[in-house]
């Protein structure tokens, strides 16, 4: 069949998708994947591949996520948990609180409470892009960042994680402690391109959107902010890309420093702009190095 061409193409058809997704975020149930795929007017098939490439995650997750900013956003105005729980519409208590360690990365009660009682575990190290920050809680990193000295990370940490528990981290180190960061200083290094670590972070759905592109931008490539929104689906949300980098609280894992400006220019950057040309530079770098390697092999 051909299709009209009054009709939309694909990509503004999940742009559709997902803003009738955000506006019934709490309606009772989740519609099917035949139901949005019928709403787009595609194939079950067509519709979940161009919703994945296009948003970076599948409808299911998306619906989710956003069900989850909903909860958030009630959790914070509802007489009390129960209230904001059943407000979003879920069926029952117990299936938020069996997910919301994955979600929220505490319970809804702590969430509702700014993260009291949540420990946040840091420790301060020399990398190659400068002094570094790296937070962690028993679920995974939720803090990566820049900063000329240690008291002024821990107070972005502190502004970060209000409410938390912060705790130095004490020697030895657990294993896995060790480990996030030994990747982490390889990578700034150009010895280890790709990072694959455990985060433990919160997100509203377009920031998970935009963070979830960022992780899809190749190494020692960058994409400008017109270039980010246009490929979630909106081409007008510029200065909410911006946002969303600014708003990233785990440097390298999630690389905004990858986002610069359609000028070419690079724009702003947490942790400032000579480290964003440095991590920017040595990816660069290490692209060259690891070709000249393929090279000699060959």
């Amino acid at each position: 069949m051909r299709q009209n061409q009054n009709m939309p193409n694909a990509a503004e058809r999940i742009r559709q998708i997902c803003r009738y997704i955000e506006e019934n975020a709490s309606q009772p149930g989740v519609p099917t994947l035949q139901d949005l795929a019928q709403r787009a007017g595609l194939s079950r098939f067509q519709f979940q591949r161009n919703f994945q490439a296009i948003v970076g995650v599948t409808p299911k997750h998306y619906a989710e996520a956003c069900r989850l900013r909903q909860l958030k956003t009630n959790l914070r105005h509802a007489a009390d948990v129960t209230t904001a729980i059943y407000e979003t519409g879920y069926g029952s208590s117990s299936r938020v609180y069996e997910r919301a360690d994955a979600h929220l990365g505490m319970t809804p009660k702590q969430y509702r409470e700014g993260g009291s009682n949540q420990i946040i575990t840091h420790a301060t190290v020399d990398s190659p892009a400068g002094k570094m920050m790296i937070g962690a809680t028993d679920r995974g990193i939720c803090f990566v960042q820049f900063g000329r000295t240690r008291e002024e990370l821990l107070q972005a940490l502190e502004k970060e994680y209000p409410a938390a528990l912060l705790e130095t981290m004490r020697e030895p180190a657990p294993p896995s402690f060790r480990q996030w960061i030994g990747a982490l200083t390889a990578h700034l290094s150009g010895r280890q391109p790709h990072l694959d670590l455990p985060l433990d972070i919160r997100a509203t759905a377009f920031q998970m959107r935009v963070w979830n592109y960022l992780r899809a931008i190749p190494y020692g490539e960058t994409r400008s902010y017109a270039q980010v929104a246009g490929a979630i689906g909106n081409a007008a949300a510029c200065r909410a890309v911006a946002g969303a980098c600014s708003r990233n609280p785990v440097a390298i894992l999630i690389p905004c420093h990858r986002v610069i400006r359609g000028t070419g220019e690079l724009g702003g950057y947490r942790g400032g702009i000579d480290t964003k040309k440095r991590l920017i530079e040595r990816e660069r770098a290490g692209v060259k190095n690891y070709n000249g390697m393929l090279e000699a092999s060959s």
